[in-house]
């Protein structure tokens, strides 16, 4: 059975932690959700659950156990877990734009010392 965890900022995620990392913070076009308490744009567990999925939202810390739990003691379908985060929170490693794979970054401004090949 298929697991899918979605880690929910309510933003184009990627895109704003570029906008955020490499264009002074300056935000365009990546807002999905106009802030809490509003309509979730899209509310994944509603689609989720329209595919016959079994969905569940994650939105304090001390909900994740049983989420991951729920989602690995179920067989019977594919489950999705979206898990509500900060809109300021960046998923790591990334790869800066224009450079190669090599180049990649775990945290901000760190990197991986790599040993060059003969």
């Amino acid at each position: 059975p298929i697991k899918v965890a979605i880690i929910n900022n309510s933003s184009l995620g990627m895109v704003r932690q570029w906008q955020t990392l490499f264009f002074n913070g300056r935000h365009s076009n990546t807002d999905l959700n106009t802030g809490h308490g509003t309509a979730r744009v899209p509310d994944f567990v509603k689609l989720a659950e329209a595919y016959g999925c079994l969905a569940l939202r994650v939105e304090k810390e001390d909900e994740i156990d049983d989420a991951i739990r729920t989602a690995l003691e179920t067989n019977d379908r594919p489950v999705v877990i979206d898990f509500v985060v900060s809109a300021d929170a960046m998923v790591w490693p990334m790869v800066p734009q224009g450079v190669g794979n090599s180049e990649i970054q775990y945290a901000r401004e760190h990197a991986p010392t790599f040993d060059q090949e003969d």
